[in-house]
């Protein structure tokens, strides 16, 4: 009897250290450095939906309504339950924050927002125009982070507007965009500005893996 309880102890904890090789697999590095991308994790309790409205919309004079599809690497396949997360500056070029502010948000500030697509790989967020920073002639972004179910977080190409005057020209003819291109063309819609991106997973992403 004691023979065959340490025989199944063994199996277990072999089978145990299998799983977490595998996991360890799964979840390989890619994307290189990422400050700040933990911050994907900071929505707590919220239920993610694929349409996030994020703080601040319905005071602005600048509503921007950004939508698009999720694709896995074959730039085809719409991919579900990807959490993406956005932040951006204000219409005064800074991140605001709060005395209540904790852990990103401290930095990145509270314009951000959650979102996670839909059976076919939808996503929509509403928010307003970000400006340049303060007193600078950067140009207008969005700063975007993604996370698959079975891979780490990492960063794409920012969403840029392509009649920001301040986007160089670098920009609207880059190659190899992380995710795509993340230069959007806003108009006018009512009282709100739409825009669409499509992102495919992967794409030009160090170290992702092949399918």
């Amino acid at each position: 009897m004691k023979k065959v309880y340490c025989l199944f102890i063994i199996l277990t904890l072999f089978s145990s250290c299998i799983k977490s090789q595998n996991n360890k697999e799964t979840l390989k590095n890619i994307g290189g450095p990422c400050e700040g991308c933990e911050a994907i994790y900071e929505y707590g309790n919220k239920r993610l939906q694929n349409v996030d409205t994020l703080p601040d919309f319905n005071n602005s004079n600048n509503k921007i309504k950004i939508s698009g599809t999720v694709y896995e690497i074959d730039g085809k396949t719409p991919a579900k339950d990807v959490i993406i997360y956005i932040y951006h500056t204000n219409e005064k070029g800074i991140y605001p924050s709060t005395n209540r502010s904790k852990g990103w948000e401290r930095r990145h500030g509270y314009l951000r927002g959650w979102i996670k697509t839909n059976a076919n790989g939808n996503y929509t967020f509403y928010t307003l125009r970000p400006a340049s920073y303060h007193n600078t002639t950067i140009s207008q972004h969005m700063h975007v982070t993604v996370k698959e179910t079975d891979k780490n977080e990492y960063y794409i190409d920012d969403f840029h507007f392509e009649d920001d005057p301040n986007l160089p020209e670098r920009m609207r003819k880059r190659e190899n965009p992380r995710g795509g291109s993340g230069v959007v063309t806003l108009e006018k819609n009512g009282n709100i500005s739409e825009a669409h991106r499509d992102i495919i997973l992967g794409l030009n992403i160090p170290d992702y893996p092949e399918k």
